[in-house]
């Protein structure tokens, strides 16, 4: 899927989610450094035994903040949230430590806002970051690593401790936000990992050469050791996009000289940001397919993309597809959170009003996806072809076959094999817009057969639901030659059962 936010755009929600955790607390009362562990694996129940549901890969950063948000966050198909945790220590060491607030300035009760979550199957996932200010190394920068790791240590014991226990029950944590060093995007430094010679100024910076050891030794394996300890899981904090995947897989693989480990030894769920889903499959084939992470999540997407209408949908459909051929046997293995599901831009899932909140089209496109998509997920196991300028994808939802469909205006057709068994029937079709839910009329969608090949012809209108943001680009990312698409699902009912 092409990337259409700008560098500008990318740096405002970095530092955006900064403030969701910034000089998260760290406790006072020493705790014994935690013993050795086996993996969590050996020890954690057999994964949910259910079919997988397009509601298993939705997720969203921030919390519902009431039950009405509750509501919408299901008709969304959010299944769920990512937030912060704090304030802790962030004046000075000696201070009672608190770990029982969330949001941008720690003024949500976090322990009413997981209770609510448990109670509505919403999961919850807690971002453990950032280093206090009195304890940066780099002075005054929340952003660095520790000057006394016990200090972390124990913010991470405390916070792990609490929550993994009922009446909370959380078994995902994350550990900080996007470190990493120099980035293939240009900048020397992370945005949310600072050494020596950092400046805002990105053109005084200088890169940061002990940036993957100080992460590895000073922050990750000494909070993933208590995370397993507590029999919950280690979610890697999240590379970002402009890193580069081969960046990601050195600092994956690096081995620490202090532990004789690996990072990779001690994650659990390899976490990105913003990348399509086409760049899971290198990761998956190295480091998920036969071990040792047990999926692959990303915990950002969506932001300034969303600009673009197709792409939620788009996305997560394409998610669900990929997963499906990728042994996606526990709900949680492949799990993608929205940034951000609340907001004034237009672009965002909902608008917080006032007076009241309100769908954008984004989040109606995930209300149409979820209801179109909504039932027991396969895949379909034969190929179908799109006429000419039509892209279309499939699976499986209930007893229905669903493709997702782009194609320009006028009549379009898909040739579909493997259903044969449905031509001594009255096969029926849908053709429903994915951004209103709308349903064309019956006129315009007609089924016939070639042979054992059945064929749909539909009329995509003239008034398209893609514009010049959509997937149409030329060279360098301007606007192409072809006219926008629109995007919609093909439904035949009745399908999943009759598939030779």
């Amino acid at each position: 899927m092409d990337r259409v936010k700008t560098r500008a755009g990318r740096r405002r929600a970095l530092r955006a989610l900064a403030a969701l955790a910034a000089e998260a607390a760290i406790p006072l009362t020493y705790v014994a450094p935690a013993r050795a562990v086996t993996a969590v694996t050996q020890g954690s129940p057999p994964p949910r035994a259910r079919a997988r549901m397009i509601t298993d890969l939705i997720g969203t950063n921030g919390w519902a903040g009431s039950s009405a948000d509750i509501e919408m966050w299901r008709a969304m198909g959010i299944s769920w949230g990512r937030g912060s945790v704090g304030p802790g220590q962030p004046d000075r060491r000696g201070e009672i430590m608190r770990i029982d607030r969330t949001g941008s300035a720690f003024d949500g009760d976090l322990p009413s806002v997981l209770i609510r979550n448990e109670r509505n199957g919403i999961n919850s996932l807690l971002l453990l970051g950032y280093t206090p200010k009195w304890n940066a190394s780099v002075p005054g920068d929340s952003n660095s690593a520790p000057v006394d790791v016990d200090a972390w240590t124990q913010y991470v014991e405390a916070v792990v401790r609490k929550y993994s226990a009922p009446p909370y029950n959380l078994r995902y944590f994350q550990i900080w936000n996007e470190a990493a060093g120099k980035l293939s995007g240009g900048l020397p430094q992370a945005t949310f990992w600072h050494g020596p010679d950092f400046s805002r100024d990105e053109k005084r910076s200088k890169p940061y050469p002990r940036a993957m050891q100080d992460y590895v030794e000073r922050i990750h394996i000494p909070a993933a050791r208590i995370i397993r300890r507590y029999h919950a899981y280690v979610v890697y904090g999240g590379w970002p996009d402009q890193g580069g995947l081969d960046n990601f897989r050195q600092w994956l693989e690096y081995r620490s000289p202090a532990s004789n480990q690996r990072m990779l030894d001690w994650v659990d769920y390899i976490d990105t940001h913003y990348l399509p889903v086409s760049d899971f499959e290198s990761l998956y084939q190295q480091y998920v397919k036969n071990g040792p992470a047990r999926g692959i999540w990303q915990t950002e997407i969506g932001n300034e993309y969303m600009k673009d209408p197709h792409y939620l949908p788009r996305y997560f459909f394409d998610l669900a597809v990929w997963a499906l051929g990728r042994n996606w046997d526990d709900p949680d293995k492949y799990v993608s959170m929205i940034y951000h599901w609340d907001g004034y831009e237009p672009f965002r899932l909902t608008h917080r009003g006032p007076p009241a909140r309100t769908y954008n089209v984004s989040g109606r496109s995930l209300i149409v996806l979820r209801q179109t998509a909504g039932g027991q997920l396969a895949s379909f196991p034969k190929q179908v072809q799109g006429g000419p300028g039509v892209a279309v994808n499939t699976l499986l939802s209930g007893n229905d076959l669903v493709m997702q469909v782009r194609a320009p205006a006028g009549w379009q057709t898909v040739a579909i094999p493997g259903l044969a068994s449905m031509r001594s029937g009255a096969a029926r079709a849908d053709f429903i817009d994915a951004l209103s839910g709308d349903a064309s009329a019956a006129d315009d969608v007609a089924v016939s057969w070639d042979n054992d090949l059945m064929k749909v012809r539909f009329r995509v209108p003239d008034e398209v639901n893609g514009d010049s943001h959509d997937e149409q680009k030329g060279e360098g990312g301007k606007p192409g030659s072809h006219a926008p698409n629109h995007l919609a699902y093909l439904v035949v009912r009745g399908a999943a059962q009759r598939v030779a």
